[in-house]
């Protein structure tokens, strides 16, 4: 049977381990070893070498069976890989660009990937600072939105890898207002939440404090979140940032939008590092991510801890099972 003759909630997720020399090949291993809820098909994109070096390592065997393309029919016994090596470009470059193309052409229900190691990459003309950008290139979608799930916090965020003097340059009404929706809607149509109530931070300390700190959130961010409500969103800020993590921590708000990376993601991964889910919004595809990153320093050692991955594949088959029932 190929893919797309499949219903979509039998079409597999495509899981790309990420970086080959970092820990993705190692927790892919430790995350197809585990049984996982549901009946969801998993097909692997990335180095097969890589795979077979980490199942060395964590002295783990899997029955891999190479595939020559993602769109092949699924075997009937093991665990397709898709080695895209020698296309020019990095392996898990191609993986991923490979993985997308069979989502939008509905060969695959949704991508899941591991670890890339920004750098690196681009040390090797790689022109996107991660998988974000590069996904949103992919699906022709203009600054699609990085969010966090999973743990005791949501979170998403309004810019992503932006230096910090450059943020609020970055910041605007229409931009913090897309995000809101994007994020509204995700939170109804993907995860259930059939009212969601949305906190949203400042840029500065103390949202402001009136102004005597800074005018983003008289002049940018406040004006948004007055559009979304004046749409029917349930949506209250803009909050200091410190309260309004507690207020999501606490359960007041199902998602808290940040301003800025560290300020959404430092908090988020104190409390819930290795439970959350990288879950980028507003693409026409599903997609999940581990919420680290490659960790060269364990690299080889065995003791890489998986369950980002598997947590990352639950979500992204829940999404697909629910868009698939028409939830």
């Amino acid at each position: 049977m190929h893919l797309r003759d499949a219903g979509i909630a039998m079409r597999p997720l495509i899981v790309t381990p990420g970086d080959p020399v970092g820990i993705g090949p190692e927790i892919t291993v430790k995350m197809l070893a585990e049984e996982r809820p549901g009946n969801q098909p998993i097909v692997v994109a990335g180095s097969l070498k890589a795979m077979q070096a980490a199942m060395k390592c964590c002295r783990i065997r899997l029955p891999l069976v190479p595939v020559g393309a993602l769109e092949d029919p699924i075997p009937t016994a093991g665990i397709p890989i898709w080695d895209p090596g020698g296309r020019g470009e990095p392996v898990e470059v191609a993986a991923i660009r490979g993985a997308v193309r069979a989502c939008q052409s509905g060969h695959a229900a949704g991508l899941v990937t591991g670890p890339i190691h920004k750098f690196r990459l681009s040390e090797q003309g790689f022109p996107f600072p991660g998988h974000t950008g590069f996904l949103g290139h992919l699906c022709d979608v203009d600054s699609p939105v990085m969010a966090f799930t999973g743990g005791q916090l949501r979170v998403a965020l309004v810019t992503v890898h932006v230096p910090l003097r450059a943020v609020a340059d970055a910041l605007t009404r229409e931009r913090v207002l897309r995000t809101i929706r994007v994020v509204e809607r995700a939170l109804r149509h993907d995860l259930g939440i059939l009212t969601p109530k949305i906190g949203v931070c400042g840029l500065n300390p103390h949202a402001g404090d009136g102004g005597l700190l800074g005018s983003e959130e008289h002049d940018i961010i406040a004006p948004a979140i007055q559009q979304a409500v004046r749409e029917g969103l349930d949506v209250q800020g803009p909050l200091s940032a410190e309260a309004a993590m507690r207020l999501g921590i606490d359960g007041t708000y199902d998602l808290i939008v940040a301003m800025y990376h560290d300020q959404g993601l430092a908090p988020l991964k104190l409390i819930d590092f290795g439970r959350s889910v990288n879950w980028t919004l507003g693409l026409p595809i599903v997609r999940t991510s581990v919420d680290h990153g490659t960790a060269d320093d364990i690299v080889g050692k065995g003791v890489a801890d998986a369950s980002s991955l598997q947590a990352a594949v639950e979500l992204a088959s829940t999404i697909v099972q629910r868009r698939a029932s028409g939830a």
